[in-house]
């Protein structure tokens, strides 16, 4: 096995309950070594509780976890090379940016002349050396994030843990942290494991993204496979924004039409798991949609509501007593007002079919 297919971290059939509150069910996942891996879900789905638990500092009741190979689930802290990073920045208030750098190394009794040459080189990796002498009170959101980013970088994990790091900072350093993250990670090389609730940091971070649903993971893939294939209704929902719109079905004989409330649509992807009559969902992304050149077969239907924002306007319409998304561009927009009717076309080559009963891709 070559260095760049090792697993770093395997989670097989991991559980965890609190009382009668199940956080992890049968949580299962693997990631390569050097992989920016993303566990994304709203709250409440068990993505710190998963962290928590590679890190060591939540005793699973029941599952294996292995660290490059060897069993970890019992092992103590210290022996993982995990360093994890917290939502709150965990920083010592006392302490200079110099000595929160060099509590970790001076736990691990690492020598003095070593500590100063790591702490300094931490510092300018993280563009902080004219901070080190300042105290965590004194510094910027950012700044903040970055020391706690270079406490746990200085320990040099095999794994760094990152739980929602950027959720107490403003857009425009949320925005620079992201790209300082990226950059980092292709700096070091290093495997890194990332929990998220928000859509656009799993999307533009995470090489591979496992999307987490009642403390499992219900798909993972790249960012563009979850968009392209959602296997279900709530990876379709979590995934793309302005989000999927959804439209009450009923499959017809041939399997590949279906009647809906904006008339009969007919599709190019098969149905291959229904049957005829069958209830279904057809998702349609907003970009899926555009005003009908003329002559093209168009859906009618009335604007609702205009969202500019910025190069792209979303515009809500109203169409057989359904409210559809789409996204046009500014210009497209310029002229348009609440109230105007409008030609809608669909690419049913894009279109996504669900099971209604389920939720379950039915192609």
């Amino acid at each position: 096995m070559t260095a760049s297919a090792r697993q770093a971290l395997r989670l097989s059939g991991i559980s965890k309950s609190y009382g009668n509150v199940r956080a992890l069910s049968n949580l299962s996942f693997d990631v390569p070594e050097g992989r920016f891996f993303v566990l994304f879900g709203p709250s409440s789905v068990g993505k710190t509780t998963a962290l928590r638990t590679i890190a060591g500092l939540v005793p699973t009741d029941s599952g294996r976890l292995e660290i490059f190979g060897s069993d970890m689930t019992t092992a103590p802290i210290a022996g993982r090379g995990v360093s994890m990073v917290f939502q709150s920045f965990a920083l010592y208030p006392h302490l200079t940016v110099y000595e929160n750098f060099a509590y970790p190394l001076r736990e691990e009794k690492v020598a003095r002349e070593e500590i100063d040459r790591r702490v300094k080189e931490t510092a300018a990796m993280l563009k902080l050396t004219p901070r080190l002498e300042r105290k965590p009170g004194t510094l910027s959101g950012g700044e903040q994030q970055r020391v706690a980013l270079g406490r746990s970088l200085i320990r040099r994990p095999k794994i760094l843990l990152l739980d929602e790091p950027l959720t107490n900072l403003d857009a425009k350093l949320r925005h620079d942290m992201r790209a300082e993250l990226k950059r980092l990670h292709r700096q070091l090389g290093m495997t890194i494991v990332y929990a998220t609730p928000d859509e656009l940091e799993a999307l533009s971070m995470g090489e591979e993204i496992a999307v987490m649903r009642d403390g499992a993971v219900v798909q993972r893939g790249t960012p563009d496979e979850l968009y392209e294939q959602p296997l279900d209704t709530y990876v379709a929902g979590k995934i793309g924004s302005p989000h999927m719109n959804m439209i009450k079905a009923t499959v017809s004989a041939d399997m590949a039409s279906f009647e809906t409330p904006l008339g009969k649509l007919k599709t190019s992807r098969k149905v291959k798991t229904g049957t005829a009559g069958e209830a279904a969902l057809l998702g349609i992304r907003p970009s899926d949609l555009k005003i009908a050149a003329k002559g093209e077969h168009a859906i009618a239907s009335t604007i609702h509501l205009i969202e500019p924002l910025g190069d792209v306007t979303v515009v809500s319409v109203d169409a057989g007593g359904e409210t559809l998304r789409m996204v046009l561009p500014e210009a497209s927009a310029t002229a348009m007002k609440p109230g105007d009717a409008l030609p809608v076309a669909i690419d049913t080559t894009k279109i996504h079919i669900f099971r209604a009963a389920s939720g379950q891709a039915m192609t």
